[in-house]
């Protein structure tokens, strides 16, 4: 009994709480449901439409009636032609208004004058009407000769003010009941006239959508942003907010025109109010773009044509040139154009590349034009793995030394062989580029002329297959993740850390980056880093860095799907504006045939390329193993004698290594060569704790 009691009490206590979380629920999806409906949304525009029109039209009828009133119109003109620097219309327009406040002064003078002498005024008035209707009543008694007809004229009048007061007293009911509703009607039509609605709201056939850009619709714009400092600042500028604004330029199919902010507004305020700014200039959101300039509390703005961004920029140059020729040292790749129109050429010189974005946005695309152009360059050798493996990059067959293609853990394994490659080429040549006693590294002539130094760049593209694979090779080491066990990133890192200065370097294409399929030392160990549409801030951060979105770097708010294409680039090897840390590049679009064309035309001009879908790669040499070996049991030995070992025990591979290879394969494991009487050795407890510490990776590993 006592149970039930208590549980009867609990539901008690319990059944109001969820009754009104389902009353909630329920509300939520009824007006989630209501705003989706296009019947409401309709209603609600009209709604907004016409209480816009009458809010707006009493204003505008309470500023004219002011301005008719007082001399502020006058004002405003002389502020505004002060700010313009215009000093003749400044006097002008002072005499205008001192000519207006002497005729209001006059007529308030009359007017004063006219009370005064009002009270005779009547007094003469009544009596000579009085004696006009009395001639007038004796003529009329005269001729008919009744003497009664004397005061006729005046029992007219009297009757006459008697019917006028009677029609009076009936329609001033009516009329005082209708006077509210004509003023209403008179505001709302001045409103509708001067359209003072939103532009959302707006009929679709009133709406300005492409009108240009002046300064007063960019003020009123920032007026109207809802940042309550910047507009009382606005409102408080005797220039009616004109100092804020920089020169409107010409800029490609846009207009550019900076502005500087009042004290206590943010740039980061601006830029976290795009959208609205956008509709207040009677743009989309895609179509003003908002930069940081090297001024102190200044925004860019960059403003297009209404509608210019959805027009297609015209086929790539190495379409309509037939004789392309590119220079790997000196040219820049005709990647597309910028928003001001002008072409945006890159130069991939000793330069690594990532590229990233959501899928189906033209990530290899942009990436293959990159290429395309580079293979004109007959002293550049490709190694490729396509790791989608759906034939974007086929027409590479007989053009790069090797083409994986394919999405399996076997393609990532060859992939990452194929890096690794890389990594021991690097190598190779920094020895070679030691014993040449180059002072300038690799120069134009060195590439063109020795082979050894010829430019490789290693394409991986859909490189977030490689990071994620959880496939493990022989020794135990996986092939994916960021770890530093993983051997693609390893190898990638490696070739970040030193590949450029002997003309090695790696191009990535990614989907969608997060820190597991993109490790932050990978991504920001690349010299250009450029972003197709991403979903959120974070993953723009991530693919270009903190500093270009901090700037106004915003691949975020591209369109996916509408803007498929186009890129924000950070970095080298891309012209920016002065104190610009990005660009938005519309890149020319190169179809899959049209690719197959240029790589027809790049063979024509190369020497006969037989493409292997798969490096033979010796089995990779264990040198920390060989450093122990050669160290023996001695408990330092020098580093001169440590190299003439490694070369008499494996003279192929150590034949190129110097103090500062060795050094670097100890600092792979947080170990260091010491000194010993002035001179570099090896230490054994360093070669020891390395082989410790590389096992423990590896059982970590597994």
């Amino acid at each position: 009994m006592t149970v039930h009691m208590i549980k009867a009490s609990q539901d008690d206590t319990e059944a109001p709480s969820s009754y009104r979380e389902r009353r909630r629920a329920r509300f939520r999806t009824a007006a989630r449901a209501a705003l989706q409906d296009e019947r409401v949304r309709a209603f609600g525009r009209l709604t907004v439409r016409h209480g816009a029109y009458i809010t707006g039209g009493a204003r505008i009828v309470a500023r004219r009636a002011w301005d008719g009133r007082t001399a502020s119109r006058y004002e405003r003109m002389i502020r505004a032609a002060e700010a313009a620097g215009l000093m003749d219309e400044v006097k002008e327009w002072e005499q205008r208004a001192q000519a207006y406040r002497a005729a209001r002064h006059k007529r308030r003078l009359e007017l004063l004058q006219a009370m005064v002498h009002a009270p005779k005024a009547i007094a003469y008035g009544t009596v000579g009407g009085t004696g006009i209707l009395l001639m007038i009543g004796i003529m009329l008694a005269w001729g008919s000769g009744d003497v009664r007809d004397v005061l006729t004229p005046i029992e007219a009048v009297i009757e006459l003010v008697s019917w006028a007061a009677f029609v009076a007293g009936v329609v001033w009911g009516p009329l005082l009941f209708a006077a509210p509703w004509i003023g209403l009607a008179a505001v709302w039509a001045v409103g509708q006239h001067r359209h003072t609605a939103p532009q959302w709201a707006l009929p679709a056939q009133a709406r300005d959508l492409g009108a240009a850009i002046t300064p007063s619709i960019v003020v009123i714009a920032f007026r109207d942003l809802g940042i309550s400092p910047l507009r009382k600042a606005i409102d408080a500028m005797g220039d009616v907010g004109a100092a804020l604004l920089g020169p409107i330029r010409i800029a490609g199919c846009g207009v550019e025109v900076d502005v500087h902010l009042p004290s206590g507004v943010s740039t980061e305020e601006i830029q976290n109010k795009r959208r609205k700014l956008a509709e207040n200039l009677n743009r989309h959101e895609h179509e003003v773009f908002i930069t940081i300039p090297p001024a102190p509390r200044t925004v860019r703005l960059w403003i297009a044509d209404s509608g210019a961004l959805d027009e297609p920029i015209g086929p790539s140059p190495l379409i309509l040139e037939e004789d392309t020729t590119a220079d790997y040292y000196t040219g820049s790749a005709p990647w597309g154009q910028n928003l001001r129109g002008d072409a945006a050429g890159v130069s991939v010189f000793q330069r690594h590349v990532l590229l990233t974005g959501l899928s189906n946005q033209g990530k290899t695309a942009a990436l293959r034009a990159l290429a395309l152009w580079l293979a004109f360059d007959e002293t550049v050798d490709f190694y490729i793995a396509d790791l989608k493996g759906v034939g974007d990059w086929r027409g590479f067959l007989g053009l790069a030394q090797v083409l994986i293609q394919g999405p399996t853990d076997d393609h990532v394994a060859q992939a990452t062989d194929m890096v690794e490659w890389g990594v021991d080429e690097m190598q190779k040549r920094i020895g070679l580029l030691e014993e040449s006693g180059a002072t300038d590294g690799v120069t134009r002539e060195m590439a063109r002329t020795d082979p050894r130094f010829r430019p490789i760049v290693l394409i991986v593209d859909e490189a977030q297959v490689a990071y994620g694979c959880g496939a493990k090779s022989e020794d135990g080491r996986p092939y994916g993740g960021s770890k530093a066990t993983s051997r693609y990133f390893q190898a990638v890192k490696k070739i970040h850390d030193q590949g450029r200065a002997v003309n090695v370097t790696i191009w990535e294409g990614t989907q969608d980056p997060t820190d597991e399929n993109l490790p932050k030392r990978s991504r920001e160990g690349n010299h250009i880093r450029g972003s197709l549409a991403l979903g959120t801030e974070s993953q723009a951060k991530m693919a270009l860095g903190e500093a270009p979105v901090d700037a106004g770097a915003a691949p975020h708010k591209l369109r996916r799907g509408l803007d498929r294409g186009t890129l924000v680039v950070a970095g080298e090897g891309i012209p920016l504006e002065a104190g610009q840390s990005s660009v938005t590049v519309r890149t020319h679009f190169i179809s899959g045939e049209d690719a197959l064309v240029l790589t027809d035309r790049a063979k024509a001009r190369r020497q006969d390329v037989a493409t292997v879908h798969k490096l033979e790669i010796a089995k990779p040499v264990n040198h920390l193993g060989d450093l122990a070996a050669v160290v023996g049991r001695e408990k330092r030995v020098r580093t001169t004698e440590v190299l003439h070992r490694l070369k008499a025990r494996n003279h192929a591979v150590y034949e190129h290594w110097t103090g500062a290879r060795l050094k670097a394969l100890l600092a792979e494991y947080d170990e260091e060569s010491g000194t010993y009487n002035g001179y570099p050795v090896v230490r054994l407890e360093s070669v020891e704790r390395a082989l410790d510490r590389r096992a423990e990776e590896i059982a970590e590993a597994q």
